[in-house]
């Protein structure tokens, strides 16, 4: 998942230099007022978007499938701890009644 987030900072990083490169000789257009920064942040993100998701396919699939192993197993554990208060509730109760 770490891979994945970097690669796609990596990405942003490399789209938001050439964006700015482009802004800054005026290639593409500056934004409003003081908002220049904003406008190569924001046209970044857009340029980015669509190259990370076609360039780390393969990557987003691998994280995806370790997030639904962690999923699973948080699950698990969770059926495995209500089971454990389960027995110790009805063995508390048996016991109650005993007496």
């Amino acid at each position: 998942m770490l891979r994945y987030t970097l690669m796609r900072l990596g990405i942003f990083a490399g789209c938001f230099v050439v964006v700015w490169g482009l802004v800054h000789f005026g290639i593409a257009p500056r934004g409003l007022g003081a908002s220049n920064g904003m406008w190569v942040i924001l046209l970044a993100l857009v340029v980015s978007a669509p190259i990370s998701f076609v360039v780390l396919r393969k990557e987003r699939d691998r994280a995806s499938v370790q997030i639904v192993q962690k999923v699973d197993r948080v699950k698990a554990n969770l059926d495995a701890n209500r089971s454990q208060e389960d027995v110790a509730d009805d063995t508390s109760r048996a016991q109650g009644q005993a007496s």
